[in-house]
């Protein structure tokens, strides 16, 4: 909660359920990621809100950009980014979505096969393109590692082929998985593509940059090292495996640059018991899993939650979305207690959730609207 958020809220007075986001917040996360890593250029992962003002506010700030499909390049382009600032992350591209991408000015690709390095060696002849290498996720709430990634010899065998094939091997990456509360796993990603950094150059590619991905976390429920502390992990990790001779280095902070700029705002929808003895309380508010609140899958992502009543007695609940869907359930067993004077009609806040929620919402599941969202 910003300054700003609390005096929209009371003023303006949206309807629920609706994200309203600072951006001058998401400003300030920029700044301190920037400080706290100088050397490395900053790649937004648009996924985790491609809003145009939250666009048009890291162009002016001089930002690159981490796009996962060409419509987030076509959105990036649209806010004011140069396509020579904007990297196709993603590494499973249709063919028609690489040509695109290519002929609008787009350089920079990754991959993590021999089938997507072909591809782009006829789509996008001459691009830069980087290697995905395949790196634990430990300590993530939200891991990314089954998905994407290649072995670091498979990754070797075709950094060494991509030059024959008319493209540029300019890189490698990683990522250790989103809201990632462990610094020793950039400090050993890094030490696993260093080696092959340093195998490669000796085998003669022309490889010259690190992308750490992303994965900074903020606070929703427990602390979490805050991006200082990773600073220092990272910049200890790459000085000991390259010496002064550092690559370029990418990194692409998403959740870390807009997660804890906006909040929603919801309604209670019902308070109910299942049964008189039971002292869990089932709370409904009017959004949930199908709403954008996706990241609940396994109550990975633990947001916090506050109430008007907060500060008297609490009691045990359960919490779930709207609709009629049986999935649709927030948290059972994450030891949620909520005021025992929260009632139906409540408006309740949930923190920290600028990032990943608007794109995931549906679009219209129950007849549902998807959430409307404010930036301020």
């Amino acid at each position: 909660m910003t300054p700003k958020i609390a005096e929209f809220l009371r003023v303006q007075q949206p309807a629920t359920p609706c994200l309203v986001l600072d951006v001058d917040r998401m400003e300030a996360n920029y700044r301190a990621i920037n400080h706290a890593l100088p050397l490395a250029r900053i790649y937004y992962a648009v996924k985790a809100n491609p809003a145009r003002p939250i666009l048009e506010r890291l162009v002016k700030l001089g930002s690159s950009f981490d796009a996962a499909g060409f419509e987030e390049i076509a959105a990036c382009i649209a806010a004011g980014a140069a396509p020579a600032v904007i990297s196709y992350g993603n590494t499973v591209k249709k063919a028609s979505a690489i040509r695109a991408a290519h002929q609008a000015g787009v350089s920079m690709f990754a991959f993590d096969s021999a089938e997507e390095l072909e591809k782009l060696a006829e789509h996008a002849p001459g691009a830069r393109v980087y290697c995905r290498i395949m790196v634990t996720n430990e300590g993530a709430d939200w891991p990314l590692s089954r998905k994407f990634g290649t072995t670091i010899a498979m990754a070797r065998d075709l950094m060494l082929r991509a030059g024959d094939m008319g493209l540029d091997p300019f890189g490698l990456s990683f990522h250790v998985g989103s809201q990632q509360t462990s610094t020793a796993s950039y400090e050993a990603a890094i030490g696993q593509v260093g080696m092959l950094f340093t195998d490669l150059k000796d085998a003669g590619v022309n490889v010259r940059m690190v992308n750490l991905g992303g994965g900074f976390p903020i606070r929703y429920r427990d602390e979490v090292p805050g991006i200082d502390d990773f600073g220092v992990a990272i910049m200890h990790a790459m000085t000991e495996c390259f010496g002064n001779a550092l690559p370029e280095m990418v990194i692409e902070p998403g959740r870390s640059m807009v997660g804890n700029a906006g909040l929603v705002s919801a309604e209670v929808v019902l308070v109910s018991r299942r049964d008189a003895a039971d002292p869990v309380r089932w709370v409904y508010l009017d959004i949930g899993r199908f709403g954008g609140l996706a990241e609940t899958e396994g109550e990975s992502i633990k947001y916090q939650i506050t109430t008007p009543h907060d500060g008297g007695e609490t009691g045990p609940v359960a919490l779930a979305g709207p609709t009629c869907d049986g999935a649709d359930i927030l948290y059972e067993k994450s030891n949620y207690r909520m005021p025992l004077a929260l009632k139906s009609g409540d408006l309740v806040q949930i923190r920290s959730t600028g990032a990943y929620v608007t794109t995931y919402a549906s679009q219209g599941f129950n007849g549902f609207a998807p959430l409307s969202e404010h930036y301020i």
